[in-house]
């Protein structure tokens, strides 16, 4: 999943090099978090948040197969 959240973001941004994704499990749960330069925040979220909730969206359809549930966080 780590991967391919990675690959998503480096696709969006201007800055490829400082996307950073970090993995942490919580119990039953697998927290994603997504970290970008400050000036392609705004590529990652989107208008109201759309490519957000389509990264989302995708890692959830992906995770499927994996018995956690999968959470995606965009940090500062």
């Amino acid at each position: 999943m780590k991967e391919l959240v990675e690959v998503i973001a480096k696709a969006l941004v201007d800055h490829p090099e400082e996307v950073v994704v970090t993995e942490r499990e919580d119990g039953d749960d697998l927290i994603l978090e997504l970290k970008v330069a400050s000036q392609d925040m705004g590529k990652v979220i989107g208008r109201q948040g759309r490519i957000a909730k389509a990264i989302r969206s995708v890692v959830k359809a992906a995770s499927t197969r994996t018995d956690k549930r999968v959470t995606v966080d965009i940090v500062q």
